[in-house]
């Protein structure tokens, strides 16, 4: 062959050039472009190398693996397609000639064992029927015999059975004889059938044997039986018997029926449902039902029962109860919480009360060194703010709370948290009611005041009469004897900063302030809100122990593992001791302000107590609004229904959420109320606009807003949404629209009244009246009375008013004038006609 070049060999063997120099650089030779020339004896040389490597190409393959790929063409919503690529592989492998052999020599193995089987089985079988047979020749040849010796010993007894056979008669000596022997060389039936069933198991033995074999064997698959079906074939092999025996166990179940009725341990917490009841004394709940029916309760599968009804019926339908306390839960959390060791001092958390625009925030901002009133909406305090501060006699913790009205609950949440209440009074405004409610809330805290008279750089302050009104309020002053430090400042410029700390830090020493700093954390939820970002983020005080990043905590109705720490600059801290505020993330919603928040060690345990107190939560929530209806059902019957305000209110934190739940809920009167149809944390989202719009609601949003989602619903459907960053003005649109609810009173306001002087009879207009207007204008075209005696005898209108000739159309008072009363003509002198109109005045709550 002649010579060619690299490329004309890819071309002629169909590789690429490429692929074609790389495999000859493999095999040994030179060549590095497409235009050299290739020998036969380099083709020869490419060839040995590349059939050494992959094989010989003119042997058969082995394994052959073919792919197959189809694609196809999927429409979705709108004019979109998708295709879709479905991919197949399978692999055949060709077995060499020898493992064909060898499988067709077990074959034949197995098929001449099983031959084998079937001839022994056979063999046993003509053994067994022989053995019968002389056995059975035996017994028969022994009751001749007998029956001929009794014969013999009878010889008055009729031989009509001898006549009968008279060649077998001679015989019969010889044939026992024979019998006789027969009996004496055979085996007894016993050992017969011993020595028949030592022969059947041997044979099942063997088969058995094999069919093993067969199972295990390389020929697994072509005839052997498959996991459970052994046995069943087996018995197949065996006979009738062994398909009796397989049936029988096919037959067999693990249930009796019990003889008696059971008798359950039934553990009864506080209170339990009607259905959980049930459940736990396996019955039905209708026969619960029905049985509280007889005893004149009428229940239903969701009701609550208390303790004692459930110990009483579940008695008396003949189980055992077990009683349980529902804070065992909690008990044993608060014993596995409990911690020894040393106990240090802690810095006072100090809580700062008092009215509104008193200077409470811009007490603490000067303390801190930061401006923080000026973040606040409308100028006023609407958070629980925590702050740790250092100062040069030590750290102190500040909570700042609100002092609107609105805010009672988050002030009395402040004053159970705290260890030192600063009443804040401005000395030119005085005690307000703000001001009573921080000195009750700080009193029945049990918690010490420090009154702070704020404002004491302006003209008009007057300090002496702070003083006088809070003694008033049993709040004395050290200098007159009491036990409360009274303490001049201003917030301003920085008067008396100094001594209110000391006389805070002197309080706290009094109060010998203790902590265990290695224990397990333990505070409380002062707030919560929902990050869009970060999840749930709830404010806590660390009142004992330390808390650390990564510890599980338990809050409320909420739990969960502390992702990351906050302090209150937004800095991410690893851990935070006593009297130490932080904000965590990790949890698994908002728990409540004021929850305890407690370090569990095990997040199962945690997990569990937070659900039982769901549960228990939602069982109250029911009992109570079952209650409620049962209360109110009779007293609502009659009763024309309320107008209702449907609100759904989504704020920022879940304190806002709670003051402004309670104070719109104590709007309204007998015809008009307001009604949360649901009040959450976070963002308004749509699903908060869907359910605005089943219910026809209104939504607020205080310092949130609504996300795209919600917006269009809201837009689209026409909702009415509105934002607020103060409660005063969410409080005063609800109150002006439940007015408009109310509708308008309809008043009577008298016009004028004229004095009858005279009566005069005319032709055209009847009895006409001669009258003074002694009060008020008489108008022509109003309404009037008649009155005798204070007596209001007719009511019409006026047919006539003249003045001397003239009609007119109003008569001051003191003039006189002639009225023709409209369809009435017993008009006497002394009778007074009264002119009225009827105004509408709209109705106020």
């Amino acid at each position: 062959m002649a010579e060619v070049t690299v490329k004309e060999l890819a071309q002629v063997t169909g590789t690429p050039v490429e692929r074609l120099l790389q495999q000859m650089q493999e095999a040994g030779l030179s060549h590095t472009s497409a235009e050299q020339q290739v020998s036969d004896d380099e083709k020869q040389r490419l060839l040995t190398f590349l059939k050494s490597t992959h094989g010989d190409s003119s042997s058969e393959p082995r394994k052959i693996t073919l792919k197959r790929k189809t694609v196809s063409t999927l429409k979705v919503a709108g004019s979109k397609t998708v295709n879709v690529e479905v991919r197949k592989k399978r692999t055949y492998v060709k077995r060499d000639e020898v493992d064909v052999e060898a499988e067709r020599q077990r074959e034949l193995e197995e098929l001449r064992a099983a031959e084998e089987a079937r001839q022994a089985a056979a063999e046993a079988e003509a053994q067994r029927k022989a053995e019968e047979e002389q056995a059975r020749q035996a017994e028969e040849a022994a009751r001749q015999a007998a029956a001929a010796e009794a014969a013999k010993a009878q010889p008055d007894t009729p031989a009509a059975p001898a006549a009968a056979e008279p060649v077998a008669a001679p015989q019969a000596p010889q044939a026992a004889a024979v019998a006789q022997a027969d009996v004496e060389a055979a085996p007894s039936p016993a050992a017969a059938a011993k020595k028949k069933d030592e022969q059947r198991r041997k044979a099942r033995a063997e088969e058995d044997e094999r069919s093993r074999k067969r199972a295990g064997g390389p020929g697994k698959g072509r005839g052997a039986p498959r996991g459970g079906d052994d046995e069943d074939a087996v018995s197949r092999r065996r006979g009738g018997a062994g398909k009796l025996k397989a049936q029988k166990k096919r037959n067999q179940h693990g249930f009796e029926k019990p003889t008696g009725p059971i008798v359950r341990e039934v553990v009864i917490g506080e209170t339990i449902t009607v259905a959980e009841l049930a459940q736990k004394m396996s019955v039905k709940a209708a026969e619960v039902i029905k049985y509280m029916f007889k005893n004149g309760n009428m229940v239903t599968i969701n009701q609550v029962l208390d303790q004692d009804t459930a110990t009483i019926l579940a008695e008396d339908m003949g189980h055992k109860v077990k009683q349980v306390k529902e804070s065992d839960l909690e008990d044993r959390l608060v014993m596995a919480m409990h911690h020894e060791g040393e106990e240090v001092s802690r810095a006072p958390v100090v809580t700062v009360m008092g009215h509104v625009d008193h200077g409470k925030t811009s007490l603490l901002d000067y303390i801190r060194r930061a401006k923080v009133a000026s973040g606040e909406a409308g100028g006023i305090t609407q958070h629980i703010g925590a702050y740790h501060v250092q100062t040069d006699r030590g750290m102190v913790t500040f909570l700042d709370t609100p002092g609107h009205a609105a805010f009672t609950a988050m002030r009395a949440r402040g004053a159970q948290s705290t260890d030192i209440v600063i009443l804040v009074v401005a000395a030119d405004d005085g005690v307000m009611p703000q001001t009573e409610e921080a000195v009750q809330h700080a009193k029945a805290a049990g918690v010490p005041l420090v009154v702070a008279v704020n404002k004491i750089d302006k003209e008009d302050a007057d300090p002496d009469r702070i003083k006088n009104d809070l003694a008033a309020r049993d709040v004395i002053p050290e200098e007159w004897g009491g036990d409360t430090q009274f303490v001049h400042v201003s917030a301003k410029v920085g008067t008396g900063i100094d001594e209110l700390l000391e006389a805070v830090l002197l309080q706290a020493e009094v109060l010998e302030l203790t902590a265990q700093p290695t224990a397990p954390a333990r505070g409380v939820v002062i707030e919560s809100r929902l990050d869009k970002g970060r999840g749930p983020i709830a404010t806590v005080l660390v009142q004992n122990g330390t808390l650390r990043q990564g510890d599980v905590v338990l809050a409320g109705l909420n739990h969960g593992r502390v992702r990351a720490m906050l302090d209150e600059n937004g800095n991410m801290v690893k851990e935070a001791g006593p009297s130490i505020p932080v904000a965590i993330l990790g949890l698994d919603g908002t728990p409540e302000a004021g929850d305890e928040m407690t370090v569990v060690a095990d997040e199962k345990k945690a997990r569990e107590v937070a659900l039982f107190r769901q549960g228990k939560f939602r069982e109250i929530k029911l009992a109570r609004q079952q209650s409620a209806k049962l209360e109110n059902m009779f007293e609502n019957m009659g009763q024309g229904e309320k107008k209702t305000l449907n609100i759904v209110i989504k704020a920022d934190v879940r304190g806002s959420l709670e003051a402004l739940q309670s104070s719109l809920n104590e709007l309204g009167n007998d015809e008009v109320q307001v009604k949360i149809v649901s009040g959450g944390v976070g963002g308004i989202t749509e699903t908060d606009a869907n359910l605005a719009l089943a219910s026809n609601a209104v939504i607020f949003g205080f310092n949130v807003r609504a996300d795209a989602s919600a917006r269009k619903v809201i837009e689209g459907e026409g909702l009415d949404l509105r934002y607020y960053s103060v409660i005063y003005e969410i409080i005063e649109d609800v109150k002006k629209a439940l007015s408009g609810m109310l509708g308008s009173d309809v008043r009577e306001q008298i016009l004028g009244v004229a004095e009858v002087r005279d009566v005069f009879r005319s032709p055209k207009f009847g009895a006409v009246a001669g009258c003074m207007v002694i009060e008020g204008t008489v108008y022509r075209n109003r309404p009037i009375r008649v009155l005798r005696e204070d007596v209001v005898i007719y009511e019409g209108e006026l047919e006539s008013l003249r003045r001397f000739k003239d009609d007119v159309g109003e008569v001051r008072n003191g003039m006189e004038c002639g009225i023709g009363v409209k369809n009435y003509n017993d008009v006497r002198v002394g009778d007074r006609i009264e002119v009225f109109e009827r105004v509408q005045v709209a109705r106020t709550l």
